[in-house]
């Protein structure tokens, strides 16, 4: 198993600045762990107006550490959703995938997480809910517009089960993927985002092969919001179960800790649970 980490795990030093992408690989290869997931944000290691040159130079640094670079987020869509009412929103949005995808090109990323849009999101508080069918239609156009790009740069897209009141069902999330007809698009998985309303192994079934990139978060079911999401191997995720099934699916990509916001002690306390989840 690839053991990963979300750049978001990594809280800012001392001083109070983000890591920037050299410390981030020095903290993963200190710590043990197989992969680095960067993110794609208005500040940080890598941003939008990371260029090529740069890009590269990261990924070169990664693999003198033997650090691999397989997957790419980013939470630009949360501000400029794909299914925005706007179409001047959903054009952002399209822009801000397609610089995802080629920065995932430039860094050896093989998938990048995208967000499909959203009906509505608990922590978005100032976006207005939209009818569903037409998330579904935003949804498939935003995907259709950046397709071309990933197929032509060799990028997955992961489309991430979220807190986002769309695809609620492995069904509806299958279906979704399986109505582009195309390699290049498929699942980026998160155990713990789907503890609310299912279960993470009957998810896991239905999706199978679609499943590109699994995040590993964990939930307390009785807590039920935001404050559910603990450290891995704290809350109601059974994990034996879960790996029992993604081996059954013949899943053999990166298993990466995510936490969001970081803390400190985050990413120590992750590789740890993610070795011990590696052997159940």
């Amino acid at each position: 198993m690839v053991k990963g980490i979300n750049y978001w795990a990594f809280p800012p030093n001392c001083e109070g600045k983000l890591l920037s992408a050299i410390e981030t690989l020095d903290k993963a290869k200190e710590l043990g762990y197989d992969a680095v997931e960067f993110t794609v944000d208005p500040a940080g290691a890598i941003t939008p107006q990371t260029t090529q040159k740069e890009a590269e130079a990261i990924k070169a640094e990664a693999d003198k550490r033997g650090i691999k670079l397989i997957t790419l987020a980013s939470g630009l869509a949360w501000g400029a959703s794909p299914t925005s009412a706007d179409p001047k929103v959903r054009s952002e949005a399209q822009a801000n995938a397609k610089t995802q995808i080629r920065l995932a090109a430039w860094l050896g990323c093989s998938t990048i997480l995208y967000l499909p849009g959203m009906v509505s999101a608990c922590f978005v508080p100032d976006f207005t809910p939209q009818p569903y069918d037409k998330v579904w239609q935003w949804a498939r156009e935003g995907v259709l517009a950046v397709l071309p790009l990933a197929e032509e740069l060799n990028v997955k897209l992961g489309i991430e089960n979220v807190w986002n009141r769309f695809l609620l069902g492995p069904v509806e999330m299958a279906q979704f993927i399986d109505s582009f007809e195309s390699d290049f698009v498929g699942s980026y998985f998160d155990v713990g985002n789907v503890m609310l309303y299912g279960h993470p192994e009957h998810w896991i079934k239905i999706l199978g092969k679609r499943i590109f990139a699994v995040h590993a978060k964990d939930f307390r079911v009785n807590v039920g919001n935001l404050d559910g999401f603990v450290d891995l191997l704290a809350g109601d995720v059974n994990y034996p179960v879960v790996m029992e099934t993604l081996r059954e699916v013949g899943y053999d990509g990166p298993l990466t800790a995510e936490y969001v916001p970081g803390t400190l002690g985050a990413a120590e306390k992750a590789i740890a649970s993610l070795k011990l989840i590696e052997k159940m």
